[in-house]
């Protein structure tokens, strides 16, 4: 097949369509319209053959993971998505992975009323580029900058369990319950953005990051962009019950603070908020747990357990 026979068959027609889509696919560019009083908010991921998934995963997982974590962007910063461009390397033009993976696609636009709006097809190694854009208004984003001394840390739903489903795909540990095996495995392929929470977070946390990378990884981009030093409290990390029932605890403390791929949220709330954070919430029907406290001590980040200050050396995913 030729690039514009893909596009056609997989990709125009196979999209949710919005309002707000003047012109999508199919000339240079797509003309969109951005409503009054909304900033538009962008981001952008690219997921590699080998490095962000096996060659061989299957190709509506990989379709709709490359959506996700790029939606997860967009809800840490309290946006509502809107757009989506793909650009994708194949090394050939194979019918029945781009049914798959234009399916998923489309699972994914329909979900989240989202539209597929352009991009671009080229032949090479397996690569897939998500461009994702959304709305907030402009004094309502959530920055990863305005975090203060004296902030709770929040984080939501349950961390290190993309970790675990990684090690089990690479055949680096073994879990003997099968549930849990599973459970952990969907955690990895399937993250769920945390949109209806971004949205919900708006006027009351200072600062906000999802997690990609790390909880360690993560969590200082928010205390170099605040100039703010942070105390984790490991006793509470949120853990799920297939962690804590497949891994002993030590082990498990590691996945939560240096394995990535969770894409949860970590955001700041001033004590002055706690309350309405509390009845916010309650809404979106997602967990949260405070696993700690920013302070003024310069960038530094320290743990604690049991009360008691302890020396932790591992870190998040570096890419370099």
């Amino acid at each position: 097949m030729k690039e514009f026979s893909i596009i056609d068959t997989f990709f125009k027609q196979q999209s949710h369509q919005r309002k707000d889509v003047l012109l999508g696919i199919g000339d240079d560019a797509a003309l969109t319209l951005v409503p009054a009083g909304q900033a538009l908010v962008t981001t952008t991921d690219t997921l590699i053959a080998g490095v962000h998934f096996l060659p061989d995963a299957e190709p509506r997982t990989i379709a709709r993971k490359a959506v996700a974590v790029n939606l997860s962007d967009l809800a840490a910063m309290g946006a509502e998505p809107a757009w989506l461009s793909l650009s994708i390397s194949l090394p050939a033009a194979d019918e029945a992975w781009l049914g798959a993976f234009s399916a998923g696609i489309a699972e994914m636009t329909q979900f989240y009323s989202i539209q597929l709006i352009g991009g671009d097809t080229v032949q090479g190694p397996l690569a897939v580029t998500i461009t994702a854009q959304g709305f907030v208004p402009p004094e309502q984003a959530l920055l990863r900058s305005k975090g203060k001394p004296g902030d709770f840390i929040y984080v939501t739903g349950t961390l290190g369990d993309a970790g675990l489903g990684l090690d089990l795909l690479l055949n680096k540990t073994t879990v003997r319950n099968p549930e849990h095996a599973q459970f952990a495995l969907n955690r990895l392929h399937n993250p769920t953005p945390r949109l209806l929470v971004g949205t919900s977070l708006r006027r009351l946390a200072n600062a906000c990051i999802d997690l990609s990378d790390g909880l360690i990884s993560d969590i200082r981009h928010i205390l170099q962009a605040s100039n703010c030093g942070a105390m984790i409290n490991l006793d509470k990390l949120p853990l799920s019950l297939a962690m804590r029932e497949s891994v002993e605890p030590q082990r498990a403390v590691n996945y939560a603070l240096s394995a990535g791929d969770d894409y949860e949220l970590l955001f700041t709330v001033s004590d002055e908020q706690k309350g309405k954070l509390e009845i916010a919430m309650a809404n979106t029907n997602v967990c949260f747990t405070c696993i700690g406290q920013l302070n003024g001590m310069g960038n530094k980040l320290e743990f604690r357990l049991n009360n008691n200050v302890i020396d932790y050396q591992s870190t998040g995913y570096q890419h370099f």
